[in-house]
């Protein structure tokens, strides 16, 4: 019973390292349940990457990262008031600041409070420092450990406009006179980097990435399910927990339900009523089971045949179509940043020499 992710070792490895050769001042990003493939594994890959510091969501994480990484941690959830306590703090740690009113209370710790990188706001405005409230900040950012500033931004929309923000938010910090060495960065792509890097000499940027890092080769890694029953079914059998009626053919149970991250769907923003309208029929289909399923057998996307189940997931094979065996394992097209699995299958390949992982730029 077993939901599996196998790994093409070499081609991850591969694609990891072109990744990183075209991000120079590369921040790998290791956070959540480290892409899928488990924030452990990653921190020992970093390690062998050679760079110097790896950004994690939140100090929860830095354990599991220390692990594997000993180089400088930077935590992107900003600090609150609450967090200043005098308790120790681990060490090679940065932490951000993204509010007024924390910079002034840090400020008055001086150099018992911890470094920081300041978080700008951005056009995705989930947090950050207004541009307007930089004069005020700029004599008790004085007083802080301030290892830089930094930038969330997004990862679509009008790239022009997003490169505009990042350069109206680098001009402001020269007005207000807070001195930028070290500007963090989260979502520009290599040609986006060089453009700043070059209206902005003086600045190391330090591209923090982990998607298209981790993930960039979509056919270096799977995910599968084992089939764990198969049943043929009569036309308009009750079945599963919502007892809906079975539409005949074959009944599959395959390992891999929610606590795996199946059958978790995102939440995606509605521009009009069509999209609500369609949202709305999702919604009722999903919730009836009737949805297809992220699983896979003989070139046909599967559907399920009830609401994915805790740890297995019940699918409809259609008449017209041979069934897979118990034993079998069926593809499975999953959101790796929600996906748990229940064993890990590296296929080595040909060994790797250190000397094949350069040290980072």
């Amino acid at each position: 019973m077993t939901f599996r992710l196998t790994i093409d070792e070499p081609r991850w490895h591969a694609a990891i390292r072109r990744a990183a050769a075209q991000s120079p001042g590369l921040v790998p990003v290791i956070k959540g349940n480290g892409y899928g493939f488990g924030r452990e594994r990653l921190a020992e890959l970093c390690g062998r990457l050679g760079v110097d510091t790896v950004a994690v969501g939140t100090e929860a994480e830095i354990p599991s990262v220390r692990l594997g990484f000993h180089g400088t941690i930077a935590v992107m959830a900003p600090l609150g008031t609450a967090d200043l306590n005098p308790e120790p703090r681990p060490t090679q740690v940065l932490r951000t600041v993204a509010h007024a009113s924390v910079v002034r209370h840090l400020a008055g710790l001086g150099a018992a409070g911890p470094a920081v990188v300041l978080e700008l706001d951005s056009p995705v405005h989930r947090h950050g420092v207004t541009l307007s409230e930089l004069a005020e900040l700029a004599a008790p950012l004085r007083q802080v450990r301030l290892a830089g500033v930094a930038m969330h931004l997004p990862s679509g929309g009008d790239r022009r406009r997003v490169l505009e923000s990042v350069h109206l938010a680098l001009d402001a910090l020269g007005r207000a006179g807070i001195p930028l060495s070290t500007f963090w960065v989260s979502h520009l792509t290599p040609p986006e980097l060089a453009l700043v890097r070059a209206a902005h000499p003086g600045v190391q940027v330090r591209p923090r990435i982990g998607t298209s890092l981790w993930l960039g080769d979509r056919q270096a890694f799977r995910a599968s399910g084992t089939v764990l029953d198969v049943r043929r079914m009569p036309h308009r059998q009750a079945v599963g927990y919502r007892q809906r009626r079975f539409a005949g053919g074959t009944l599959l149970v395959v390992s891999g339900g929610t606590a795996h991250g199946v059958g978790l769907y995102a939440s995606a923003a509605h521009s009009g009523l069509r999209d609500v309208l369609k949202g709305a029929v999702l919604g009722a289909a999903r919730g009836a089971g009737w949805a297809p399923s992220p699983f896979h057998w003989a070139g046909h996307r599967l559907h399920f045949a009830d609401v994915a189940h805790m740890q297995v997931s019940m699918l409809a094979v259609p008449p017209h179509l041979s069934a897979p065996a118990v034993g079998d394992r069926l593809d499975c097209d999953i959101r790796m940043t929600v996906s748990t699995f229940d064993a890990v299958e590296l296929r080595p390949g040909v060994s790797e020499p250190e000397a094949s992982w350069p040290a980072a730029s």
